[in-house]
């Protein structure tokens, strides 16, 4: 366990340290720009993840889940919006709708680093994980982003080049399966995830459904069945499981850029507590 503890430290030290960058009186929206502020992707995007300082060796009957009200999304859109309530629930904010988070974000199109926003503004603090910076342009080519992307696209990367001065630190890196179950095991975090609806399941090998980019939140995992706990927005059933593969492809499918927030788990000896709005 103390293994653990010290992975999960790694990655939780979200707003302490943040990255500066050389550029910041410049204002050039591209691609080069967002390399020099988060670093290259060949360089730090494919080394993993620095693993000294914990065990692989969890002991497969481990497990921890923390309990996460569940909320269904109102629409085909904002299965982000009730991700984000849901773990400000977490924390005990629950004067807050999904048409509140819908005004606070000003768009009907959401993409993570918007859930990012918004989870600044509200104080939680979190770490953020892709392997793409910025809005990824060969998604043109997929149905479910063509329509918004030509629109999308200056504003997300706006919102990646300003995220720094902002307080947002975003990891240019993958994480895997193995390090969300420790991540899970380790009681310090949740997570935000955007997957491949189609690929949740247990058909999660099969391809020939259109990918569909979806959030849910991770808030568990048990050891001995190598299952998650999750809160999915879009089913009726307030606690699901899937497996460890199953996430796996659908975090990593085409469309998602292995996105995942990862937002601090409350304490469970902190009192709850009543937020106003920011």
């Amino acid at each position: 366990m103390w293994g653990i503890s010290i992975f999960a430290a790694k990655f939780l030290k979200m707003e302490d340290g943040l990255m500066g960058w050389d550029d910041a009186g410049s204002r050039q929206r591209d691609a080069s720009l967002l390399t020099k502020m988060y670093g290259n992707e060949e360089e730090g995007l494919r080394q993993p993840f620095s693993r000294e300082g914990y065990d692989d060796s969890v002991s497969s009957s481990r497990s921890h889940c923390v309990d996460v009200p569940h909320v269904r999304q109102l629409c085909n859109w904002d299965c982000g919006l009730a991700c984000v309530l849901m773990v400000l629930r977490t924390f005990g904010m629950n004067d807050f709708s999904i048409h509140d988070l819908e005004e606070f974000c000003c768009t009907t199109s959401i993409w993570t680093v918007d859930l990012a926003y918004l989870l600044k503004k509200f104080s939680i603090k979190f770490s953020f994980f892709t392997v793409t910076l910025g809005a990824n342009p060969d998604f043109s080519s997929e149905a479910f982003y063509k329509e918004q992307l030509h629109d999308d696209r200056g504003r997300v990367n706006t919102l990646f080049e300003e995220a720094l001065e902002a307080g947002i630190r975003i990891e240019h890196r993958s994480l895997s399966g193995n390090d969300i179950s420790l991540l899970m095991l380790s009681g310090g975090c949740i997570a935000i995830a955007l997957v491949d609806k189609y690929k949740l399941r247990e058909n999660c090998h099969f391809t020939h459904l259109s990918d569909y980019s979806h959030f849910i939140v991770i808030c568990g995992y048990d050891g001995e069945k190598d299952e998650f706990d999750i809160r999915d927005p879009a089913s009726s059933r307030k606690q699901e499981r899937i497996p460890l593969a199953c996430l796996e492809v659908a975090r990593k499918s085409f469309g998602t850029d292995e996105d995942i927030l990862l937002p601090r788990a409350p304490s469970i000896s902190s009192p709850r507590h009543r937020f106003r709005s920011p």
